[in-house]
C-alpha cells in the first residue's frame, strides 16, 4: 500500500538538512530502484523553485510499502531525522487516484 510521509522541518535547519541531503537521497533512490517510489520533494519555505536562504519548511515523500508499520520504521530511520532538520515527521496511508 501506498503512504505519504511528511516531514516538517524545524526553523533555521537549512545547513543540518544540506549536510544530511546525501544520505536522504541515497535512502529514496533505493526505494526509486525497487520501483516504490511514486513521488518526493521538498517543500519550499517561499514561493520560488530556489529558496536560497530561506530554506525549505518539510518534505513530502510517497512510497509504497509492506504496512504502516514498515513505512513508520522506514521514516523513523530518515537521516533528518538523525539530523534533526524534522521537528515532526507524520505517516499516513495514501490512495493515489490520479494520475491513473
Amino acid at each position: 500500500m501506498l503512504y505519504a510521509i511528511v516531514g516538517e522541518d524545524h526553523p533555521g535547519s537549512l545547513a543540518a538538512r544540506l549536510e544530511a541531503r546525501p544520505a536522504h537521497v541515497e535512502r529514496l533512490k533505493t526505494l526509486q530502484e525497487q520501483g516504490r517510489l511514486i513521488l518526493a520533494g521538498p517543500f519550499p519555505a517561499i514561493d520560488s523553485p530556489d529558496p536560497g536562504p530561506a530554506g525549505f519548511s518539510g518534505s513530502l515523500i510517497v512510497a509504497d510499502f509492506a504496512s504502516l508499520e514498515a513505512a513508520q520504521a522506514w521514516a523513523d530511520a530518515d537521516p533528518y531525522i538523525v539530523a534533526n532538520v524534522y521537528s515532526s515527521v507524520s505517516v499516513k496511508p495514501f490512495k493515489k487516484v490520479l494520475p491513473a
